[in-house]
């Protein structure tokens, strides 16, 4: 496990406390909507940090062609029709680059941010020229607005339990997915970032904003410095 990190529930857990069997549950969102709105389409997808493919498989049906990396072997085992790679995120070196880096799921976040200066490093040298980067940000008051819950209409319940400061600006956050036959809970670091602070993040290694995707600020298109669209 990372240090920090922890799940308890039924099924494989991964090093950053993710249960499998609980992804392989958890329906697809917009997520594919926003992302298909925002690049070419048929363009070559590097997702990072896939997980069992809930957003793979739907840009799969869109006609994306999608290269799906995640460094837990058990979850790339869900995912079916991407080629895949089992590797941290920030130690991916692959001799190719792609139209779209897809840099999902809030891992911008890390609670370590010389692993986000990893994750940022991975999409750079991983980018066409002219391409672009995806990235899901944290909501407002993502860590502020605790305890809170949200009733799936597929019939669980996550909630968001607590959120505790570690130290340096990072907090333990909690939470718990509540299913009629089974419970998962995922403890996990992340450090809030203001819009200024995730831009500076970005701008340290070389991307800069092209624009926000969404009316709440979570997803964000971002280029190579030096570029334009």
């Amino acid at each position: 496990m990372r240090e920090g990190y922890e799940g308890t529930g039924p099924g494989a857990i991964t090093p950053d406390g993710c249960a499998v069997e609980l992804y392989a549950r958890l329906p697809v969102g917009d997520e594919p909507d926003v992302i298909a709105a925002a690049v070419p389409a048929g363009a070559r997808v590097l997702e990072l940090g896939s997980g069992v493919g809930r957003v793979t498989h739907a840009l799969l049906e869109r006609g994306f062609t999608v290269t799906a990396v995640d460094e837990s072997a058990e979850m790339l085992e869900r995912v079916r029709g991407a080629r895949t790679v089992c590797t941290p995120i920030e130690e991916l070196r692959l001799d190719e680059t792609f139209d779209v880096v897809l840099l999902a799921s809030f891992l911008v976040h890390a609670g370590d941010a010389e692993v986000r200066r990893g994750l940022l490093r991975t999409c750079v040298r991983h980018l066409a020229e002219g391409g672009c980067v995806l990235i899901q940000r944290e909501g407002e008051e993502y860590h502020t607005n605790v305890p809170r819950e949200r009733v799936d209409p597929a019939g669980f319940t996550v909630r968001i339990v607590s959120t505790e400061p570690v130290g340096d600006g990072v907090d333990a956050v909690h939470a718990e997915y509540v299913f009629p036959d089974a419970v998962w809970t995922q403890t996990f670091r992340s450090r809030p970032l203001t819009k200024e602070q995730f831009e500076e993040a970005l701008e340290e290694e070389g991307l800069r904003v092209d624009r926000y995707l969404t009316q709440d600020g979570m997803w964000v298109r971002a280029v190579a410095a030096a570029t334009g669209d």
